[in-house]
């Protein structure tokens, strides 16, 4: 790849410069908090100045990435969970990366086809080329200005010094062991070296990929495509046989229609059967959840996309042996939801209980929209699941799940008595928060006052930055300073 380099690549390259080292400062720093939203509106100030001339594709859903992308990275700063604190340091890069490529993409190429995929791939890849072939043509500059022979004499000094590196290691070894002042004064001499911190050396080398990052991708994204993109549907690479697909759907809700109906009193009678316990009621159900997603709606997926539709006879008995399939699925559903909540009454809630609940609620979108696809075929489920599935996303990081477990279990000690204080101060600066407000009203809860306690001290201790500012964090960390124990 032959290039150019004008003065607009410059001057792009020292404002990337300058993002590489904001960076570095936001993510390099210690733990993320308002950084991330700080970085995150410094990158597409950069992106749209670069691109305020482009003429933008798929702008409508491109708005709906952008708008998820600044909600997650606001969540580093309203509250505080560790799942989508670690979840999201890798989710709002992939979707910036799928947003870029995403509205300089040709506009009639769909970005709900498989071969979108590799496209993102391919500008990546393109982009690393293109920092290759930039950093050639500055070499390039360099040697313009830099005669032929001093470039050879350079070169002759630096062999020299290569080969004369063993030789001189194996003389100071003997002269420092000949005489011990030579050894002190050679041995200071390291010393001298310290003023390189190799953490500093780690910081510039994270600022220079980050850089590299920022100005391959953005460069290449704007350079117009010699290549024309043209419009494809995604073809199945096989088909699955009409008859073997039937044959497979029809086995399979004899035995869920079979369950279903024996087992209809057990799911909704609301109280225990057997000699189950409450915990074994509970995981029952979730992996009746686990066998609805990953078995019954994979089915569902796999024949929707790759199986014959067949004539109309056919067609017709598919589509209902779908619909049952897709019903049948929903009762599980519904009964493992209920299990859930069963168990939740019985031991309280937590944060991985309530995220389960979130999660069925999404499977019954998914399923509706399942549904209706099996009698409309017209319709995309890659289109829906994905943006369905980033919705999802983004509403359970941007709501404070802990807020709703906090309140809930709150809620039962009064109707109960019972609290497990110690999960609550492990539940992020909500659930310390919680505890505070328990401890105010003169709750007595074992433990609480030695749990608050350790938390303050921690607080004390604790040397914050800019970077990890959090709402929530700050909050607790007030409260916690303030609060007078008896």
């Amino acid at each position: 790849m032959k290039m150019k380099v004008n003065k607009n690549d410059w001057l792009f390259l020292v404002v990337c410069l300058l993002l590489g080292i904001l960076a570095e400062e936001s993510f390099f720093r210690g733990i993320i908090g308002i950084s991330y939203l700080v970085f995150i509106t410094a990158f597409y100030a950069v992106f749209f100045m670069r691109y305020r001339l482009f003429p933008f594709s798929h702008q409508r859903f491109g708005y709906l990435v952008v708008i998820c992308i600044w909600l997650l990275a606001a969540g580093y700063v309203l509250n505080e969970n560790i799942l989508f604190y670690i979840l999201n340091i890798a989710a709002i890069p992939g979707l910036v990366i799928f947003h870029l490529v995403l509205v300089t993409s040709p506009k009639n190429f769909k970005w709900n086809q498989p071969a979108f995929i590799l496209y993102i791939f391919s500008r990546i890849i393109a982009a690393l080329k293109y920092n290759a072939a930039f950093t050639g043509a500055i070499g390039k500059l360099a040697k313009k200005d830099v005669a032929d022979n001093r470039i050879i004499i350079w070169k002759k000094i630096l062999i020299g010094v290569v080969i004369s590196l063993p030789v001189l290691v194996v003389v100071l070894r003997l002269l420092m062991t000949a005489d011990s002042q030579f050894a002190l004064l050679v041995g200071d001499i390291p010393d001298l070296f310290r003023i390189v911190d190799a953490e500093g050396v780690f910081r510039f080398i994270v600022v220079v990929i980050a850089m590299s990052a920022f100005f391959g991708l953005m460069q290449v994204l704007y350079i117009k495509q010699v290549t024309v993109m043209k419009k494809q549907e995604w073809q199945a690479p096989l088909k699955l046989d009409t008859v073997i697909s039937i044959t497979v759907l029809v086995l399979i809700n004899i035995v869920y229609i079979l369950f279903t109906i024996v087992q209809f009193k057990y799911f909704f009678s609301g109280s225990l059967q057997g000699d189950y316990t409450y915990a074994e009621y509970a995981r029952k159900g979730f992996f009746e959840l686990l066998f609805v997603t990953l078995i019954n709606l994979s089915i569902t997926i796999v024949v929707l996309s790759l199986g014959d539709s067949g004539k109309n006879g056919i067609r017709i008995m598919r589509q209902v042996l779908l619909t049952i399939l897709v019903l049948t699925s929903a009762v599980m559903l519904s009964s493992a939801f209920l299990r859930l909540s069963m168990y939740e009454d019985a031991y309280g809630f937590t944060f991985t209980r309530v995220l389960v609940h979130s999660f069925m609620i999404f499977l019954v979108v998914i399923f509706t929209y399942t549904l209706v696809k099996i009698w409309v075929e017209k319709l995309s489920l890659f289109h829906f699941y994905f943006i369905t599935a980033l919705i999802y996303y983004t509403a359970i990081s941007i709501i404070d799940l802990d807020k709703m477990v906090v309140k809930e279990n709150i809620n039962r000690y009064e109707e109960t008595g019972k609290i497990d204080a110690y999960y609550l101060g492990s539940l992020s600066s909500t659930g310390v928060l919680g505890l505070i407000q328990l401890y105010e009203q003169g709750e007595n809860i074992p433990h609480l006052e030695t749990i608050l306690r350790n938390k303050q001290m921690d607080v004390q201790r604790e040397n914050s930055t800019w970077q990890g500012y959090n709402f929530k964090r700050e909050q607790a960390s007030q409260k916690l300073k303030g609060l007078q124990f008896k």
